[in-house]
């Protein structure tokens, strides 16, 4: 049980900060579906693939301040930021995780926004599909997101930059 809070942990050491808890569930997400071994279950959600697990975690070393959480005001929204603290950095020290470098996947995926991460995650859940079956079906779980096939084009070619980074870890 603490393994899985530690690789969450060990996943913020080298993300270093999430800004939103959106983002932070899609990138999880997408890079368990790399193959990095993150424990939590995913079930189709509101915006995309969500993991009460990892809600429930986070929340857990956020109360045990091994996770620090801030509350950003943007407006009309709140967005919840999460970094590592010192107590965290510590505590993930203690233990000899079996994870592969997944540091070019975190670059890669802090570089893009919530939204086209929640389109990527959505791709990535219809994976058993044919692309044109993906992308129709993306259509149809997320009509209010209006996708465009230049986004769709663009999400592809992430997934197989992604893919090709798991190859060469």
């Amino acid at each position: 049980m603490l393994s899985n809070h530690a690789k969450l942990v060990h996943f913020f050491s080298v993300a270093n900060r999430v800004g939103g808890r959106k983002k932070l569930q899609k990138m999880i997400y997408i890079l368990q579906k790399c193959r990095i071994p993150f424990a939590e279950k995913f079930q189709f959600h509101f915006y995309g693939p969500y993991s009460e697990e990892l809600t429930l975690r986070v929340e857990e070393l956020c109360n045990l301040q091994l996770l620090k959480e801030d509350k950003e005001d943007k407006g009309n929204y709140f967005r919840y930021n999460y970094e590592i603290t010192t107590e965290g950095q510590a505590f993930v020290d203690q233990f000899e995780l079996d994870m592969p470098d997944f540091s070019t996947h975190v670059e890669l995926l802090q570089t893009k926004s919530s939204r086209f991460l929640e389109l990527v995650s959505t791709m990535c859940y219809f994976d058993d599909l044919e692309r044109t079956e993906v992308e129709a079906k993306v259509h149809v779980v997320k009509p209010k997101q209006k996708y465009t096939e230049e986004e769709m084009a663009e999400a592809w070619v992430f997934i197989e930059q992604l893919q090709n980074s798991t190859k060469v870890n």
